[in-house]
This record gives structure tokens, sequence and C-alpha cells, in this order.
């Protein structure tokens, strides 16, 4: 709770809770046990809204993941991940039947996964898949940090992730460092807010402008070595 309080104060208005859960195990996910923590939990932090979905483990393929109770929020939107291990050989494929299902993937922090390219995740957008972020990765160091920024500064992410694990990661310092960097308002807003809204109504994301990151005044701090 005192995550979510947190969330809250710092005005975050949406939370969708994704516990993991692998394909191969789909049909046996415990939705109602679920359900009725996600409703101890609002009841118990009012000013904030919880929504119930899952990070989908695509260990795999063909499994019918068509159960409305598997989406977030209840919407056609379906957050899939892979083994950090790498990209598994058919990633496009299975990404592409899940689209032709009905479902909208998104694939969650492609920066993760070993051998994953911008070249890559521009074929996984042609088959209608969404792309998301971890913040905390893209604020740090590391190959996956200087991809999840090749990403951005390329327009390849759609949405930003807190990625929060029962720590103190939220979308608040991830926002203000992007605004550091120089990105736009409206870029802040799609990838904060706007298109995750947007995924939960069964719309479209807007697409991001490219984001170069190092703004003016993070090129002012650096010349004076802060």
């Amino acid at each position: 709770m005192p995550i979510l309080e947190r969330f809250r104060d710092e005005g975050v208005s949406v939370v969708v809770c994704t516990p993991h859960l692998d394909a191969s195990k789909a049909q046996a996910a415990p939705v109602a046990g679920h359900r009725e923590k996600l409703a101890a939990l609002q009841e118990a932090v009012p000013g904030i809204t919880l929504a119930l979905g899952w990070e989908i483990m695509l260990d795999q393929p063909g499994v019918d993941l068509s159960d409305p109770a598997l989406t977030l929020g209840d919407s056609r939107a379906l957050l899939v991940e892979f083994s950090l291990g790498g990209v598994p050989r058919g990633a496009i494929t299975e990404l592409r039947r899940l689209a032709r299902s009905g479902r909208t993937p998104i694939l969650a922090h492609p920066e993760r996964y070993y051998g994953c390219t911008a070249e890559l995740v521009r074929a996984f957008r042609k088959v209608g898949v969404v792309i998301q972020t971890d913040v905390s990765v893209l604020m740090g160091r590391g190959g996956p940090s200087e991809m999840a920024r090749t990403l951005l500064a390329e327009g390849l992410v759609d949405v930003l992730a807190s990625d929060n694990h029962g720590d103190r990661r939220s979308l608040v310092a991830g926002r203000a460092w992007l605004q550091e960097q120089g990105a736009s308002e409206a870029q802040l807003a799609l990838l904060t807010h706007q298109n995750a809204e947007f995924l939960l109504h069964d719309e479209d994301p807007e697409p991001v402008p490219p984001l170069a990151l190092g703004g003016p005044l993070h090129r002012l701090k650096r010349l004076f070595g802060r």
C-alpha cells in the first residue's frame, strides 16, 4: 500500500498491476484470487484507479491468449515478454499471430533482450506491436540502457513503465530526467500517460517523435562538471 499511496501522491491516476505469468500456464491463471486482492487494495487506497493485467512470458508459441481476463484492464492490450536470454526464433511470427487474433501485443522492455536491435524493434512494430520501455533502464548505464536510449532517439518507444517490484521506482524521476534531457511536454505526455490511456481504451497509441537525449540544460551541467 505505501507504494500505491506514493504513486497517488506523485500524481499517478491509474496503475495496472501485472503479475508474471507463463503463457504455457495461462489457462490456470489465478484470476479470481488476484481480483480479490486488487479489490482490497482499491478499497484501502482511494484516489487512484487500479486495474488487473499480466506480464505474460511467451515461453511457448501458439498458446491461446484470447481470454479477456489476461489483458490489461479488460482492454485488447496484452503485455508480453521474452526471456532475457534473447529474442527467440519465430518471435515476429508469434507476435503477428497475437496481433491478428484481435489482441494488441505490448512488448515489455525489448532493450533487455540479448541481441535485440532497433531494426528488430521496427519489424515488431510493423506487425502491430506496441513497444514499452522501463524508465529505470533508460536512466541507467550499460548495454540495455544504451539500447533504450537508442530506441527513444529513433522514435521506437510508445510507452514508459515504472516496472516497480515493491521498490522506489516510479515514472516521476524518469519524467524529470527526460525533461532535463530536452523532452517536450507533448513527448512526455505521450510516453508517461496518454498512450497508456489510449491502449486501455482500445485506441491506437500516437507516435512519439524521436527524442535525441541531451538537452541544453544537460549539456550545461556537463560543461560545469555536474
